[in-house]
């Protein structure tokens, strides 16, 4: 009972927020087609099917994380991603929009080939691993066992060669 009432008390705010919002809601969704012409030359078709009150947001949401360079990840490396992500979904319109976008970011056909090659292997053993139900704490104390062997053999090696 007491949750049906902080949700309904909840909805009641947001709808007091948001009323007399459509406003500021249909503003922003203009404002964002505005940048999309100015960059793209069009407003994507797919932008008609997101409803006004979530077009700047998404907007906004799309320009600071895929769009810009100014990240952790290289505009290639997160078209890349979102290739390997679309190729697992799957989602034959995100396979092509991350496909061209890697392209034109500076992917060569090999980077691409391994993007999607690597998307099938974490699908392969992630099928393999869930379905033997193997015990994740087992798992982790296995990775872990052997991410500090191979660190301790590179270490070694590179001692021995004087790298």
């Amino acid at each position: 009972m007491k949750t049906r009432l902080s949700i309904a008390v909840l909805s009641l705010v947001v709808a007091g927020a948001s009323a007399g919002a459509s406003e500021p809601a249909t503003q922003g969704a203009q404002n964002a087609k505005a940048e999309m012409r100015q960059m793209f030359g069009r407003v994507p078709g797919f932008v008609e099917a997101f409803p006004d009150a979530g077009i700047a947001g998404a907007w906004d949401e799309f320009k600071a994380v895929q769009l810009s360079g100014d990240t952790a990840l290289s505009p290639k490396v997160k078209e890349l991603i979102g290739l390997a992500v679309a190729a697992q979904i799957p989602c034959q319109y995100c396979v092509y929009f991350h496909a061209k976008s890697a392209k034109a970011d500076g992917a060569s056909d090999e980077e691409i080939k391994e993007a999607v090659a690597m998307a099938a292997v974490t699908r392969h053993w992630s099928t393999v691993i869930n379905g033997a139900q193997v015990d994740f704490a087992t798992f982790r104390d296995e990775v872990d066992a052997m991410m500090r062997y191979a660190s301790e053999h590179a270490k070694q090696e590179a001692k021995a060669t004087g790298k």
